[in-house]
């Protein structure tokens, strides 16, 4: 019997999830077709179908990666110093899923900086987020709410802080709770908004 369309999709998502899956266990270091294949159930030759080369499945979970970080529902408490709040605790690993997303993405560091172009594409993707964070610092600059300066410095710090505060809460949950964390960028955020005053 023909395959249709949708088991084809159908068998493309379940590509998807057992890609996931594998990087959320074993980081991006263990991807490899051998293990997304068994975690699929299925054999090497079906996954060479999607995949012809182990660059082509970085490609790809890159690309998922991407597509979950980008769906994934966003905090939105407002006007003024929230919004930056907001988009820094979307980052945190405060949930099990956003801890998976986090230790993906980490992990796949070692791989981008050894490709000069996803090393590039890494780089476009920071410096989009820290101009999405730069706005937000406008804005709440405008209304008094932060202190003035160069909001394209106070983006790139804050989002040296918020990332270097993920890499901590990976390697030491139990110290970097998600309640300690959020503290942590409450504390770093008065610090900010006191300049203002």
């Amino acid at each position: 019997m023909p395959r249709t369309k949708g088991d084809h999709e159908a068998r493309r998502q379940d590509v998807s999830a057992a890609v996931w899956q594998v990087m959320a266990t074993r980081g991006f270091a263990g991807l490899t077709l051998r293990a997304v294949a068994a975690e699929l159930g299925a054999t090497t030759g079906l996954l060479t179908h999607y995949f012809p080369t182990k660059r082509a499945l970085v490609a790809y979970a890159l690309d998922l990666l991407e597509q979950r970080t980008l769906s994934r529902p966003r905090r939105s408490a407002g006007r003024g110093p929230a919004t930056l709040r907001d988009a820094l605790l979307d980052i945190l690993p405060l949930t099990p899923e956003a801890t998976d997303s986090n230790r993906v993405w980490v992990s796949s560091w070692d791989a981008a900086l050894s490709d000069p172009a996803l090393s590039t594409d890494y780089a476009r993707k920071y410096a989009e987020g820290r101009e999405r964070l730069r706005a937000r610092v406008v804005a709440a600059q405008e209304r008094g709410e932060l202190a003035p300066g160069d909001p394209a410095q106070v983006a790139a710090a804050a989002q040296s802080f918020v990332l270097g505060l993920v890499v901590q809460a990976l390697f030491d949950p139990v110290t970097f709770t998600p309640q300690r964390q959020v503290e942590l960028l409450d504390d770093y955020l008065a610090a900010l908004a006191a300049g203002a005053g």
